[in-house]
């Protein structure tokens, strides 16, 4: 049994974390917001301490941390809109940088002794740069404010870890996706989307031409490597790609989705956004050689996905 703190733990990644460590037996303290998460994400438990805050506020932060002396932290609280990092740059990077480096920093000061700190980066990193399948090792080229901070905090991560003795790892997720995506949120994964349009009848909006590239993962995968990478292994300051290692194009999963559905989904074609990466997905070998096997296929991943959201 392990304490475990998880900030933006009622998001997609964190709540499905929780569900993973109560299985454990864990004491889980979740910091969210509520600003993107939902508070019905949260599994229903008497090993959960929920508290409505969001991490720039330094007290209670540091508080908390003084208070708890968690075994494990899982940093994945942020604004994860690329386009509100750029319309709003400085005030997203308080959230997605300066509130996680003063984390680390109260770790440092009051010496506190963890077993693994994890922050939750982006294959946003990688930006444009055309070389296929990103490795760990690839250029960085970090387009928007929200992937600079990104991999600026993932530095942080591994300094303070080899500076100051704190067991850090860090993951860049590629595209996520499975049971508690919102899809009504602004800042939803594209498939969570898709899902909505397709049982509610509503016209997709497709921004390009459906043959960008993306890497989509399952999020029963993810939440086994997130487990790898902290309690089944002693890895230490390194970055991992945490993805199924394929890259698939949005109009292929179109036709997943149609598939397991078994209907159409209207489609409204628009223009590309601005800052949108067309080609992207990983190589894993630095993550399976840790024993990482991805369980699910696209279309695996989208029926088993296709099943959770008619059952709710």
């Amino acid at each position: 049994m392990s304490k475990v703190l998880i900030t933006g733990g009622a998001g997609f990644i964190g709540s499905n974390l929780a569900d993973r460590l109560i299985k454990d037996n864990d004491q889980i303290v979740i910091v969210d917001d509520f600003s993107m998460g939902l508070r019905e994400n949260i599994p229903d438990s008497q090993l959960i301490t929920t508290y409505q805050a969001n991490i720039t506020d330094k007290v209670f932060m540091k508080d908390l941390l003084l208070s708890e002396h968690f075994d494990y932290i899982y940093m994945f609280a942020g604004i994860a809109s690329v386009a509100d990092s750029v319309e709003r740059p400085y005030e997203t990077h308080q959230t997605n940088q300066e509130a996680n480096v003063y984390l680390l920093e109260v770790l440092r000061k009051y010496h506190l002794p963890v077993k693994k700190v994890l922050f939750a980066s982006s294959a946003a990193v990688y930006g444009n740069d055309p070389h296929l399948p990103k490795l760990e090792t690839s250029t960085i080229d970090p387009l928007t404010p929200y992937a600079i901070d990104k991999f600026a905090t993932e530095r942080y991560l591994m300094d303070y870890g080899r500076l100051y003795n704190i067991p850090t790892v860090a993951t860049r997720f590629f595209n996520i996706y499975g049971p508690k995506q919102n899809p009504s949120s602004p800042y939803s994964g594209v498939l969570s989307i898709i899902s909505d349009c397709i049982k509610q009848g509503k016209t997709f909006n497709l921004y390009g031409d459906g043959q960008q590239v993306r890497d989509f993962v399952y999020i029963d995968d993810v939440i086994d490597a997130l487990l790898l990478l902290t309690k089944e292994s002693d890895i230490n300051h390194e970055v991992f790609n945490v993805a199924a290692g394929v890259g698939t194009t949005l109009n292929d999963v179109i036709r997943a989705y149609e598939h397991a559905a078994g209907k159409n989904l209207a489609v409204n074609y628009l223009p590309e956004r601005v800052g949108d990466i067309k080609y992207s997905y990983a190589d894993i070998t630095k993550l399976r050689q840790l024993g990482f096997k991805p369980k699910y296929n696209i279309e695996s991943g989208i029926a088993k996905y296709w099943q959770y959201i008619n059952q709710k």
